[in-house]
This record gives structure tokens, C-alpha cells and sequence, in this order.
């Protein structure tokens, strides 16, 4: 199922599942964009290609385990904390932090929800 956004709804993951299960469902869906922020959790070779591929530029910091340090755009980066300022308000709404509705369908509704309600604030 599709939400109005063009996402598919049913992609929700478990907390426990990691970052690149969740990227690997999603990456055909993407919009179309000239750079994609994303933390060191989704730091792998494949999906770099795949964005890139894509038209995509990823800006990803490397881990640090790397052996070979990745190039990224840290001006760019720093601006990341935007999107962690938007989901740690959508975090204050308890419907959506704890994830009452198991329903994918209806946890989207309560995220667009949260979310229009603290845009319009």
C-alpha cells in the first residue's frame, strides 16, 4: 500500500533490525534528490552505489573501522541535526515514541498526524 507520498507503508521495521535492512527495502522507492544525509549506520559499499546509481550523492560519514576513510561534504553533514530535531519532536508525541499502533497503516496516520500538527504550530 502506498501512502500519499508515494512511500509503501508496509516497510516498517522492527527497532531491533539494522539500518541496512531498512535502506535496502526503501532504496527503489527513493524521490528523486541531489544528496542523501544519512548517519554511520548506513555506511556500506552497496549502498553507496545503489544511491549513486540512483543520481543520488550520498553524504555519509565512513565508520571508523574503515580501513580506507570515504569522502563526504561536513558542511553538509553538520546540517543533519535538522532531521534529528524533527524526529525527536515527532518522539514527543507517546502514540508515536512507543509505537502503540501495530498496524503499519495506522502508525503512518499517527506519524502525519504528529507531524502536521507540529507544522502548523
Amino acid at each position: 500500500m502506498l501512502s500519499p507520498t508515494g512511500t509503501d507503508v508496509r516497510s516498517v521495521t522492527a527497532g531491533q533490525i539494522s539500518d541496512y535492512t531498512g535502506a535496502a527495502a526503501l532504496l527503489d522507492s527513493l524521490p528523486p534528490a541531489e544528496w542523501m544525509l544519512a548517519d554511520r549506520g548506513y555506511d556500506a559499499d552497496w549502498f553507496r552505489e545503489a544511491l549513486e546509481e540512483k543520481g543520488i550523492k550520498p553524504c555519509i560519514p565512513g565508520r571508523k573501522s574503515r580501513a580506507k576513510p570515504v569522502k563526504y561534504d561536513k558542511r553538509k553533514y553538520k546540517r543533519r541535526h535538522r532531521i534529528e530535531i524533527m524526529f525527536g519532536r515527532l518522539k514527543d508525541w507517546r502514540r508515536v515514541a512507543t509505537r502503540y499502533d501495530r498496524c503499519p497503516t495506522v502508525f503512518f496516520s499517527a506519524v502525519c498526524l504528529a507531524a502536521t500538527v507540529l507544522f502548523w504550530l
